[in-house]
């Protein structure tokens, strides 16, 4: 299941970025008493009492503004709106009541989804009984915050938390199933690999970047393995979306990555390697997902080699440096099956787990071929472990964690990568403090 959605909305100025950092637990929205700063909406990863969740800072909603970069602004938090699973609606005590509130109000009265209005300014007692003004918007209990300095944000959360989707939903796919989210920018031909990849017309296929705005699961079956294909629409840059529709297949496609063991980061062969190209497979990277850098449309490439494109790649997105480069053409539907095969390869890689005292000889043989020290001391490796797969993640615990320079991590993974087959999937190296074993 991909993480459960929390937007914030309301009018300009009444502190909503400043709450999202607060739950975020760092500065990512910029904060300014300007009204209108938040253009777009921003994500961030948020945890509560132990349950994850994606927080969602919006710009302010002005219904009747005629402003066309405001009537946008304005779009993108109803779609925020639309694709939450929790509503805060952030009203200001100080101000109180103002007519752009009793809009938005009557805006979310019409939502199915949980709406906790939030009076934000409440620094004090006197504040928290003003907020009880609010209860004439309809809208249920207040409650009372203060998201500059955390006062009842706390309980804020508590109530968030009650108010997030059952965690125990589940997919009824079975356990070993294979999760591929094929994902690029618009109109790359993400639909079209789907439908070849099933040998049938499943998906809408379409010049029209945008077509495919929902996420769409296809199950199926292959060599004796389930494989479920995951087909997300384009992922453009936040400032070049025109319209409300493609900032919500966005965050649709994101939302895929993050639950899907593989990436197929569809590239335009005849376009060549683009930006946007490089940011899809950074969001892949970032999401710890298994990665495969599919070329499409290759029929349509003239006077380069498959080599040449792939050392292209490999320039360009260091960053995925593990990942294989497979060639395809979904109109010929040739290099369509090494696609799937090399996607359930480097799934398999994904999940791969190290035995604890292999993983730890294999640390120790790479420390004492090359040892690094820092400041005149040497960076000593105690124990090694690998916490978890999916991504393979590896604890490093050390004498002193500010030694461990991230070029002798990446050392240590290069070594690791020699001895185990972790093509196409990532892996995390993190370093601590070693705690010394009292007698």
């Amino acid at each position: 299941m991909s993480k459960p959605l929390v937007a914030i909305v309301g009018r300009p100025n009444v502190g909503k970025s400043t709450l999202f950092n607060r739950i975020a637990g760092r500065r990512v929205a910029i904060v300014e008493d300007t009204a209108g700063i938040t253009r777009d909406r921003i994500y961030a990863n948020a945890e509560w009492n132990g349950r994850e969740f994606t927080v969602i800072d919006t710009g302010g909603i002005l219904l009747n503004d005629s402003d066309p970069l405001r009537a946008e602004v304005t779009a993108q938090a109803q779609v925020a709106v639309e694709e939450a699973d929790v509503v805060l609606f952030m009203v200001d005590v100080v101000d109180g009541i103002t007519p752009s509130d009793a809009e938005i109000a009557d805006l979310l009265r019409g939502s199915a989804k949980p709406v906790l209005l939030v009076a934000n300014k409440a620094d004090n007692a006197v504040r928290d009984s003003e907020s009880s003004e609010f209860y004439a918007l309809g809208l249920g209990d207040v409650h009372p915050v203060s998201s500059l300095n955390g006062r009842a944000v706390g309980d804020l959360l508590d109530v968030v938390v009650r108010r997030l989707p059952d965690e125990a939903t589940q997919e009824n796919y079975p356990e070993d199933a294979v999760r591929i989210a094929i994902v690029g920018r618009p109109n790359v031909g993400k639909s079209s690999l789907l439908n070849a990849i099933l040998g049938e017309r499943r998906a809408i296929v379409s010049e029209i970047p945008g077509t495919t705005r929902d996420a769409v699961d296809t199950v199926f079956e292959r060599d004796g393995s389930t494989l479920v294909l995951i087909d997300t629409a384009g992922i453009r840059r936040a400032g070049k979306i025109q319209g409300s529709v493609e900032y919500y297949t966005v965050l649709r496609a994101v939302r895929a990555m993050e639950r899907a063991d593989v990436a197929m980061v569809v590239v335009d062969a005849s376009d060549g390697l683009r930006d946007g190209d490089k940011r899809v497979a950074g969001y892949a990277h970032d999401a710890g997902r298994a990665c495969v850098v599919v070329v499409n449309k290759w029929d349509l490439r003239v006077g380069e080699s498959m080599r040449e494109f792939a050392e292209q790649i490999a320039r360009q997105m260091p960053f995925i440096d593990y990942a294989p480069v497979v060639f395809t053409s979904a109109l010929n539907g040739t290099g369509i099956g090494p696609a799937v095969d090399t996607a359930r390869d480097v799934a398999a890689n994904h999940a791969l787990r190290i035995p604890t005292g292999e993983l730890n000889r294999l640390v120790q043989e790479a420390v004492d071929e090359h040892p690094y020290a820092r400041k005149g001391r040497e960076l000593k490796v105690k124990y090694a472990t690998m916490s978890q797969v999916k991504p393979p993640t590896i604890v490093l615990f050390v004498n002193d964690p500010d030694l461990a320079h991230f070029s002798y991590l990446r050392y240590i993974e290069n070594r690791i990568r020699r001895a185990y087959s972790y093509e196409g999937t990532p892996i995390r190296l993190t370093v601590r403090k070693a705690r010394k074993v009292r007698g």
